[in-house]
């Protein structure tokens, strides 16, 4: 069977440092938090009070009507906008393709815990019957992929991907294959979230999960730094338009980078702590640098998960010297969610975008926050301020909780 050269033509991304690329990247490399006080709903009960909630965010701004969005869920709206951004971005005239060969695969962790919340509230105040005929498809989380696809009259591969924080790079992975084997001409892929309600904080906070830094909220995402007391929860849309290569020349499409590697694999150790050993993050790594045919010292930049809790950020520097050897003391690694906070289903899907981004401009975005070393961490993560270098392989980790490991390789164009 032939494999088809897979490339990235359009970006997307709603997120809590900007709702366009423009305003992300900037954002990314000016070094911009976007973590704030949670004001949607009262947090004084809660130990963490701070959140990336996305600002100034419209659906009607993406076409989306105002009666129409009243039925679908906020994780829904933000890959519906995401998806419109990239197909724009990627200058698709899509009334002149074949929608049979056009697909999606959005991932989502969790789908709509507010309405949930919501109503669950309405059937103990008033009972089953006043429960809304929207429920079930407001909260399911493949109504995502299903909405992008009912939007723009795709229609070919439809599918959605639930591995908690690495279901965003779990979807680009997916719909990358799909495109190498054929059995699609373009898909759009990434991750969507949207749970910053109060069981989703009190879940969270429970686990002793969260930063309670409270009183300083944009100093409190730290990945890798010695004084990190947990993550930042998040909110947002990372989606990218993949093509084979034959079909984007084809249509004179711009090229922003190649997808070429992709890596999956499980702990198969705990409900949420990662293996002590970094075994299983090592070997996505490792899979993902096979199939790439790549080499360590290939990898310019690693976007890592690093999610600024103590046993993550430990475990994923074990990781990266397991699968890159001496080279991952040379290979510059940085953690976006230090600016963005952790988008959790939708984490791998934004740092993809962050990656190709990386690529388009020879620029690596910093980890922010990051004031003393941690002895347990001790690469080069890319402290503070934003670095120019000649960017020609990335890799991007998402770990989630039930052991799940995904990486993904992009790599510099060059025909």
């Amino acid at each position: 069977m032939q494999e088809h050269r897979v490339v990235i033509t359009g970006l997307g991304v709603i997120s809590p440092v900007g709702n366009d690329i423009p305003a992300f990247w900037q954002a990314l490399k000016e070094g911009k938090s976007g973590i704030g006080p949670i004001t949607y709903f009262d947090v004084s009960k809660f130990e963490s009070r701070i959140a990336g909630q996305v600002k100034g965010f419209s659906p009607q701004q993406y076409g989306i009507g105002i009666k129409e969005a009243r039925r679908m869920a906020q994780f829904v709206q933000f890959a519906v906008a995401a998806a419109k951004q990239a197909i724009t971005d990627a200058g698709l005239d899509l009334d002149k393709l074949d929608r049979s060969r056009l697909g999606v695969i959005v991932g989502s962790g969790i789908g709509s815990l507010q309405i949930i919340e919501e109503q669950h509230k309405i059937y103990l105040e008033k009972g089953p019957s006043r429960l809304s005929p929207f429920l079930i498809p407001m909260l399911i989380v493949n109504e995502a992929s299903g909405q992008v696809a009912i939007n723009f009259n795709l229609k070919g591969p439809n599918s959605c991907v639930a591995t908690a924080c690495a279901s965003g790079s779990h979807a680009i992975g997916d719909a990358f294959k799909l495109l190498e084997r054929g059995d699609a001409d373009m898909m759009i892929a990434g991750g969507t979230e949207s749970c910053i309600v109060a069981t989703g904080l009190g879940g969270f906070c429970a686990l002793k999960a969260l930063s309670a830094r409270n009183d300083e909220p944009e100093k409190a995402s730290r990945p890798f730094e010695r004084d990190r007391d947990g993550f930042v929860m998040a909110e947002g849309c990372g989606l990218a338009v993949l093509e084979t290569l034959e079909h984007a020349k084809k249509r004179n499409a711009r090229i922003l980078a190649e997808m070429v590697g992709y890596g999956m694999s499980c702990d198969a150790y705990h409900i949420t702590a990662p293996d002590p050993e970094g075994e299983g993050a090592a070997r996505a790594m490792n899979e993902a640098l096979r199939d790439a045919q790549l080499n360590p010292e290939d990898v310019t930049y690693i976007n890592a998960h690093g999610t600024s809790t103590k046993l993550n950020d430990k475990i994923e520097t074990l990781a990266i010297k397991r699968a890159l050897g001496s080279y991952a003391k040379k290979v510059m690694v940085s953690s976006t969610k230090s600016m963005t906070g952790h988008l959790l289903g939708a984490a791998g899907g934004v740092e993809f975008v962050a990656c190709c981004l990386a690529i388009r401009d020879d620029i690596l975005p910093p980890t922010i926050n990051y004031e003393h070393p941690d002895p347990d961490c001790d690469l080069d993560y890319v402290p503070n301020t934003a670095r120019k270098v000649k960017v020609e392989v990335c890799m991007s980790n998402s770990l989630g909780f039930g052991g799940h490991n995904a990486t993904l390789v992009v790599k510099k164009f060059k025909g």
